[in-house]
């Protein structure tokens, strides 16, 4: 499997993609205690490190191939959350 092949199917993974919606929630409800980036990278890590790990069938790369793409999928799909939320509450204050 290629890195494109293998992020592709990061990307698409909707356990992946509730994960990290469920993460960006919850940093909402806690930003005054914990702000916003050191909880959202700390999520990322550890969505990519939980997928890999908890696997039924055997990944067709090692697991730092795995799990270092998933970081990279995770910071997308945290991107274009955290870009929907800004512009969802620039909308809002019109």
């Amino acid at each position: 499997m290629t890195l494109p092949d293998l992020l592709l199917s990061h990307l698409s993974d909707p356990f992946r993609i509730g994960l990290l919606i469920a993460l960006f929630i919850t940093m909402l409800r806690t930003r005054a205690a914990s702000g916003v980036i050191v909880p959202l990278a700390i999520g990322a890590v550890f969505v990519a490190v939980l997928l890999p790990l908890t696997a039924q069938a055997q990944l067709p790369v090692p697991m730092a191939t795995a799990i270092g793409v998933g970081i990279v999928a995770n910071v997308i799909w945290l991107a274009v959350i955290l870009a929907a939320w800004t512009l969802y509450q620039r909308l809002r204050a019109r």
